[in-house]
């Protein structure tokens, strides 16, 4: 007994350092974070460099910044799930890598000459971000949200994405020069790579870039359908976990309308792709409020026709009166958009229960039906005097709203009846 007792505080004792190691390293992440985020502002700043994409660049830091504090909370909370470690890989890369960039830049920029540690900032800056575009968009939605692959039939999609990812890695930093873009008078400065090999040019010149384009992109469509496949085979939590996974990356269909749009409007759209992703990932694999995604995908589909429908009426009512305005009076009016807005207020309660009404319809069948029944049972029970037959119905709509394998109702015998202790009546189904 004693023996066995030693045996389980000598097997607690290196969890609570694991545990205590995890929450040091995710308030690590964070700071790194923060501090590369900081660097990179700093040190640009100094070099004079003309920021011609500001609203891009803050989008990236607060997108990733997201990434960053939920890989963080992850890896305290969850140190055993690789989702958490991607996504903190992923933000220390953004931010610590661009930081040797700006770095490179700022000593170009201001003494002409790299040392040892622009060099390497220059040299890493041509290959990190490939490393983070497999993790983010191949690795972590194949792996989410367990951190395992759905089964060993998927390890050839993880192995062949490795191997066209390592391969684009090491040929880019294998390029013979350098290239730095800093915005000043001399636009772009060259710093000769010390293990390039001579000749060797970028990776998307080279011959062999076809082929390794086509392994990521055999590893981008392979975590995308196993994202549909664990989604149609998931059952409980998980179902409610991949609702969540799927709900935010549905932002990304938007991508094609977005790319004609400003590029602050682009900026912003990403910005909040980065920020619904890791706040789905962190609900669901921390599993808090979790089957809070049921009504969110529910307000979602009511608000956002509405939102649509309320536009378009807005727009068109005011369109149509200004042009009866100017056909009338000759000059336009401030009427036509009080008018419009003054409809819009009055129609969206009842254009509200129209469309919430359309969406349980289409896609919450079984809970509309189920309202519907106890709605007819409540104005029956109100006309309805016959005690059998009431709970007749009762146990009619119990077993069609919540279809339990076996439903049973026990009335209590009145008062005036004499019954032996403990006996009572019941109706089965």
């Amino acid at each position: 007994m004693a023996a066995r007792m030693n045996h389980r505080i000598a097997d607690a004792r290196p969890r609570g350092w694991l545990s205590l190691l995890a929450r040091v390293a995710g308030w690590l992440i964070v700071l790194l974070y923060a501090a590369g985020v900081c660097t990179i502002y700093l040190l640009e700043r100094r070099a004079g460099v003309a920021n011609e994409h500001p609203v891009d660049d803050a989008a990236q830091f607060v997108g990733f910044g997201a990434f960053a504090v939920v890989g963080a909370v992850l890896v305290a909370k969850r140190s055993t799930n690789l989702i958490g470690w991607i996504m903190a890989v992923v933000a220390l890369m953004m931010a610590t890598f661009r930081a040797g960039g700006a770095y490179a830049t700022y000593v170009m920029a201001t003494r002409g000459q790299p040392d040892a540690l622009a060099v390497f900032g220059s040299w890493i800056g041509l290959w990190f971000w490939g490393l983070i575009l497999a993790l983010a968009v191949i690795y972590l939605p194949l792996l989410f949200p367990d951190g395992r692959l759905p089964s060993r039939r998927w390890l050839p999609v993880a192995v062949l994405a490795g191997i066209g990812t390592l391969s684009m890695v090491i040929l880019g930093a294998l390029t013979d020069t350098l290239a730095l873009d800093t915005g000043v008078e001399n636009p772009r400065y060259r710093i000769e790579n010390p293990i390039g090999i001579e000749g060797l040019g970028l990776v998307e010149d080279l011959p062999i870039f076809g082929v390794l384009n086509g392994l990521l992109l055999v590893g981008v469509v392979g975590a995308g359908v196993s994202v549909v496949v664990r989604f149609r085979r998931s059952r409980g939590v998980e179902r409610q976990q991949m609702k969540w996974f799927v709900y935010a990356a549905a932002l990304i269909l938007l991508a094609p309308v977005v790319d004609q749009l400003p590029d602050f409007v682009n900026g912003v759209w990403f910005a909040l792709v980065l920020i619904a992703t890791s706040t789905a990932i962190g609900i669901a694999v921390l599993r808090y409020r979790l089957y809070d995604i049921d009504l969110v995908i529910n307000r979602t589909l009511v608000y956002g026709p509405l939102t649509a429908m309320l536009v378009l009426f807005y727009l068109g009512g005011v369109v149509s009166l200004q042009y009866v305005f100017r056909t009338l009076t000759g000059q336009e009016s401030q009427i036509a958009i009080v008018a419009s807005t003054l409809a819009i207020a009055a129609l969206f309660n009842p254009l509200r229960r129209r469309v919430q009404a359309f969406v349980d319809r289409r896609f919450y069948r079984r809970k509309y039906d189920a309202a519907k029944t106890l709605a007819a049972f409540g104005a029956k029970l109100r006309e309805e005097t016959d005690l059998e037959a009431l709970s007749d119905e009762l146990v009619g709509v119990v077993r069609s709203t919540m279809q339990p394998e076996h439903a049973s109702l026990w009335l209590r015998p009145p008062r005036d009846r004499t019954m032996r202790s403990g006996e009572s009546e019941a109706q089965d189904v």
